[in-house]
């Protein structure tokens, strides 16, 4: 997704399903779900770093007195994913489909 005039945004970077986001405010990302209702809020308290326009702070491991808020816009599936297993001459053959679930969070606040 592109971001336009990201020199002169606030930005955060938070942990959340294992992996680290860079988030701006107005942003939307798709994360691991969450236990969260559709149209709620979500506050993301784990702090890794943030700044503006060269002021950068990082945290020891996180940053204090910082939180990200964010809508919850939706909850989903992401793409299928076929896994085949397959062993020639054995007449074994699996096939399997994997669909990972994923929440839709815009990120509405950096405070």
């Amino acid at each position: 997704m592109p971001k336009t005039d990201t020199k002169e945004k606030p930005f955060a970077v938070i942990p959340t399903g294992g992996k680290q986001y860079i988030v701006h405010e107005g942003d939307e990302l798709d994360i691991e779900k969450i236990d969260a209702e559709e149209g709620g809020e979500v506050e993301f308290e784990a702090v890794l770093m943030t700044g503006k326009s060269g002021d950068v702070s990082i945290g020891d491991p996180e940053v204090d007195s910082v939180a990200v808020t964010g809508e919850v816009l939706e909850h989903g599936k992401g793409e299928k994913v076929e896994v085949v297993k397959f062993k020639r001459k054995n007449n074994y053959h699996r096939v399997r489909g994997h669909r990972q679930p994923y929440t839709t969070v815009k990120i509405t606040s950096i405070s």
